[in-house]
């Protein structure tokens, strides 16, 4: 049996065997992605594109993404269990930050945090580093500041943007995350930071360079997303067009009365079933022969 993925296994995977990331939202998805061999499944608030249909992540709250974790931590995966802070969990206060986070952790079962946010994330990686608890950053694209910047642009396209990010991924590290999600940055930019910083990155939409890769679950096996796909993502099956497919084949057998057949239906022993027939074919009120059909 595969041992345990922890936050300083990841730590360690540094320079290793690219770390495998996916994201997953509920018990059958984690035991999917568990058994695919996730080192990292992450809770993220793109649960709220992906399975709450929102437009954007701002939505979700700390009782979303701690109801959502807690099925993952269900399916016991090996892999370790990240989940991530929404919006406006760890923007307001400090102490805040570190109670929503415990709850990920105590009521949900996350064994790590991801939080989005370069220096001025800085006081909160601090806290919860004191409070015990393993936090993974996530630079350049940030979904969560879509609007500050505009739409969901690729980060870190300028030099002085690039430098900026690098200085970020330097102090996130010297903080003392475990690992940092890159996310929509130039391949050049997610290299120079994977070289320099003594943590795993793990790229989305980063290049090849990073130390590992993620992707969302449904985007990975083409359950839903729509027509729109963003450049960094590679399909790997058709789930959506299989499950349309085999409900189009269940309700033409439903139409046809060929479901359920007689593989799929329960039945009564012979003479009980003689029994029953014989109390619901007595005339109504004839007490004395549903009495002796009991006794049958």
């Amino acid at each position: 049996m595969a041992t345990k993925m922890t936050a300083p296994k990841v730590l360690a995977a540094k320079g290793g065997e690219k770390l495998r990331m996916v994201t997953a939202y509920d018990y059958p998805t984690a035991q999917i992605a568990d058994r695919a061999g996730a080192d990292i499944i992450l809770v993220g608030d793109s649960l709220a594109n992906v399975v709450l249909g929102y437009d954007d992540t701002l939505s979700v709250t700390i009782d979303v993404m701690v109801h959502h974790t807690a099925a993952v931590a269900r399916a016991k995966p090996r892999a370790l269990i990240v989940g991530d802070m929404p919006w406006l969990s760890f923007h307001v206060t400090v102490p805040e930050a570190v109670r929503n986070a415990g709850r990920l952790i105590k009521e949900g079962g996350a064994e790590a945090i991801k939080l989005e946010g370069g220096r001025k994330r800085l006081p909160v990686i601090r806290a919860l580093r004191d409070a015990e608890i393993p936090v993974m950053g996530h630079l350049g694209l940030t979904p969560q500041s879509v609007h500050a910047m505009g739409g969901y642009r690729v980060q870190g396209k300028r030099a002085h943007a690039a430098y900026e990010l690098l200085s970020d991924a330097h102090a996130l590290a010297d903080a003392g995350v475990f690992a940092i999600v890159l996310e929509g940055v130039p391949d050049v930019v997610a290299a120079k930071v994977t070289e320099e910083v003594p943590v795993p990155t793990i790229g989305i939409g980063a290049g090849r360079s990073c130390d590992g890769q993620v992707l969302v679950f449904h985007d990975v096996v083409g359950l839903g997303g729509g027509e729109y796909l963003p450049k960094f993502v590679r399909r790997y099956g058709a789930l959506q067009d299989e499950a349309v497919a085999a409900l189009e084949a269940f309700f033409a057998d439903v139409r046809s009365g060929d479901f359920p057949g007689e593989e799929e239906t329960y039945h009564m022993p012979e003479e009980s079933a003689r029994v029953f027939r014989e109390l619901t074919e007595a005339p109504a009120g004839d007490d004395l022969l549903a009495d002796e059909a009991m006794e049958r």
